[in-house]
């Protein structure tokens, strides 16, 4: 049995968020803090990935005031309190074949999680890809919910927001 031990190249690896509200969507990226990945013959069985929660950038809004507004409200207590809890994290509790089990910790709470990947192994490189579907909610970030607020009208966003996260691991020396 190969065992292996993976470092996520955070250069070469990414989290593209989406956030939707009843009036459209906002995208942009997160980054990966650090992580580790492991693997036995050739098959991921865990790790963990460190977010950079005051990394948030939006990306489809171009105008820098609006853009500002915007970045320090997404960092402020009313969603990440990114000064706060400035990482996120993802521990990998069990992998079947393309479906990665794991702990999501946001703002200090933690809630199992699965999703779907792609995940490939050669000699020295790891890459996994899937996109995570988050309930805010269960994370304490309310504003906005209508699962909390009534008669928000076309103010509502939705609960849920995506995570496509691309990883790419060497393995360690």
């Amino acid at each position: 049995m190969k065992k292996q031990n993976f470092e996520i190249a955070v250069a070469k690896s990414n989290i593209d968020w989406t956030g939707r509200k009843i009036t459209g969507s906002h995208f942009g990226t997160i980054s990966i803090k650090e992580g580790t990945l492991a693997a036995n013959d050739g098959k991921l069985t865990g790790g963990k990935f460190i977010i950079d929660t005051t990394s948030i950038k939006i990306l489809d809004i171009t105008d820098p005031a609006t853009n500002a507004q915007f970045a320090g409200h997404l960092a402020s207590d009313d969603f990440f309190a990114s000064a706060q809890y400035p990482e996120a994290t993802f521990d990998i509790t069990g992998v079947n074949k393309n479906h990665i089990e794991g702990n999501l910790t946001i703002k200090g709470i933690s809630h199992p999680i699965g999703f779907d990947a792609t995940i490939s192994i050669t000699d020295d490189t790891l890459s996994a890809s899937g996109v995570i579907v988050v309930d805010r909610t269960k994370y304490g970030i309310k504003f906005r919910s209508g699962n909390f607020f009534k008669d928000l009208g076309d103010t509502l966003i939705y609960n849920d927001f995506n995570l496509k996260v691309n990883i790419t691991a060497k393995a360690a020396a």
